[in-house]
């Protein structure tokens, strides 16, 4: 071989080694780049883990709070309120009865027809959107425009006219804060959702809507006043009559239970007729150092609207868990390339919903093209690789889990505080007067869209109360899944709470 063909071998040599040093390199590169991303989302589910010890420590810190909420005002995250609500539905009511729910830009309508024996025998209901208007207007055109709502909703029945319907009881879910005063009367303590209407604050929100009906000559008589989580807990109870708590969780949560009357030592001389009390927890401000915080949780808290308030609920609701894992995403985009160029969307707080959370997570295809439809059409991530995808998949469970079973240790929490968790409490969970101590059958009513339409957090919920309450225990605990609390509950309570001369629940 000649001296030139020498050099240019050597040239090829030299040249192939290079190329090979470079790839060798990016490949080193990329792999230190996946293992940063591996170990973060260790990290992540590390710091996001509920093993059922640490479980059964947020029982017994909601166990204390509920306690502590009922001793005096302001003496736990937890408010504890007074529902007057003493006379839960039993299945025996009959007749006719109707329902409003106000809660955001649109309101609905209901009318239910009950025939004893628990029975349902007739539902209608109309949705009906609020002109934006009305919604900074005064309280007499508000109230004015559902009161004629109402009255067109009764003159459309069939079977049903305006004569008939003389003195009929209405339920009426208010879904703002009040401060309530009776099972029919409530003040608004102050709006939310988009509504400023400043002459109605501090207002008796009942007395509003019953001057409103009269004006447009409808004889009809509020008969409850009541919040989501009781209207869900009412449905229950009309169904079944071992349902003594209710869970809301969807957007928003919430819960309410049974209590004896004498437990609610603020309310100093409480007498009800029936013994006990519906109390309204407003538990998405539970907080306890035992939650398994992470600092995606921090971060989202600190940029919320609402720093330092309703800890649990951003843990759990529908409202938050979506942008839990979009931060987690973000997190790990900044750790590596592997989702291409950083995406301004990606960057947006509440871009990613929970409802397209839950549809990668339950993505069943082989090549997950949800998880890469969805992370492409919402968040601006494309050609993502199959690994990736599953690695997504792998964020939204962890969020999911720790969801799913932090609802399941709050809803224990409320067993233990009424002792029919196995434990004793307050009250003991076991039948009086049965030797062999069997256990009382409880029921807790589940409504909301995480709950009802997302299976994978209802099959950890389920699992998870099943694990902390214990093979002895769990059995004799049901979770109920129910509907239209807010709506159906509403008219139950009307029904349940009819034609009453004296209030059964006083404070004296």
């Amino acid at each position: 071989m000649g001296r030139l063909g020498l050099g240019i071998a050597v040239g090829c040599a030299a040249a192939s080694c290079a190329i090979a040093a470079v790839m060798v390199g990016r490949r080193v590169r990329s792999r230190k780049r996946w293992w940063r991303v591996v170990r973060a989302l260790d990290e992540f589910e590390e710091a996001a883990a509920t093993p059922v010890g640490r479980l059964r420590q947020v029982v017994d810190a909601m166990a204390v709070e509920m306690h502590a909420g009922l001793a005096s005002e302001g003496g736990s995250k937890l408010k504890m309120l007074l529902t007057f609500v003493d006379n839960l539905p039993d299945g025996s009511e009959n007749g006719i009865y109707y329902a409003l729910h106000v809660g955001g830009t649109n309101f609905r309508i209901l009318r239910i027809q009950l025939g004893g024996q628990r029975s349902i025998l007739g539902h209608d209901v109309e949705r009906k959107p609020i002109p934006q208007l009305l919604m900074t207007s005064t309280s007499e055109e508000f109230f004015d425009f559902i009161a004629l709502s109402l009255k067109e909703f009764v003159e459309k029945g069939n079977d049903l006219q305006l004569a008939q319907v003389r003195g009929k009881d209405l339920g009426f879910t208010f879904s703002f804060p009040v401060k309530q005063t009776s099972v029919s009367s409530g003040t608004l303590i102050k709006w939310t959702k988009g509504f400023a209407i400043e002459d109605m604050v501090e207002k008796d929100v009942v007395q509003c809507l019953q001057e409103a009906l009269s004006r447009r000559g409808l004889d009809m008589n509020v008969a409850a006043l009541v919040n989501d989580s009781v209207g869900t807990l009412a449905v229950g109870h009309f169904l079944d009559k071992d349902t003594v708590a209710a869970v809301v969780i969807g957007t928003g949560t919430n819960a309410c239970y049974l209590e004896r009357a004498d437990a609610v030592i603020k309310c100093q001389g409480l007498l009800t007729t029936s013994g006990g009390v519906v109390i309204n927890m407003e538990w998405g401000n539970f907080w306890s150092s035992h939650l398994p915080r992470t600092s995606y949780d921090i971060d989202l808290d600190a940029e919320s609207q609402n720093p330092n308030e309703q800890g649990f609920e951003k843990m759990i609701s529908g409202m938050y868990l979506g942008d839990i894992v979009r931060r987690v995403i973000f997190r790990l985009s900044l750790e590596s390339d592997i989702f291409g160029a950083l995406s301004s969307k990606l960057s947006t707080r509440f871009n990613l919903s929970t409802p397209l959370m839950a549809a990668m997570h339950e993505d069943d295809s082989p090549d997950l093209k949800e998880v890469a439809k969805i992370l492409e059409e919402t968040l601006d991530i494309h050609d993502v690789p199959l690994k990736v995808r599953k690695i997504m998949v792998r964020i939204c469970d962890v969020v999911t889990r720790r969801a799913a079973r932090l609802v399941a240790a709050g809803i224990v929490g409320i067993l233990k505080k009424t002792g029919r968790d196995g434990t004793g409490g307050i009250t003991s969970g076991r039948v009086k007067g049965v030797k062999s101590g069997k256990m009382r059958r409880t029921v807790v009513a589940v409504e909301g869209g995480l709950y009802t339409s997302y299976t994978i957090f209802r099959e950890y919920l389920n699992e998870a109360v099943a694990e902390i309450l214990g093979e002895e225990i769990a059995p004799y605990v049901i979770l109920k899944m129910m509907e239209d609390g807010s709506g159906i509950g509403a008219a139950m309570l009307a029904a349940s709470n009819s034609a009453r001369s004296v209030d059964t629940v006083q404070v004296l």
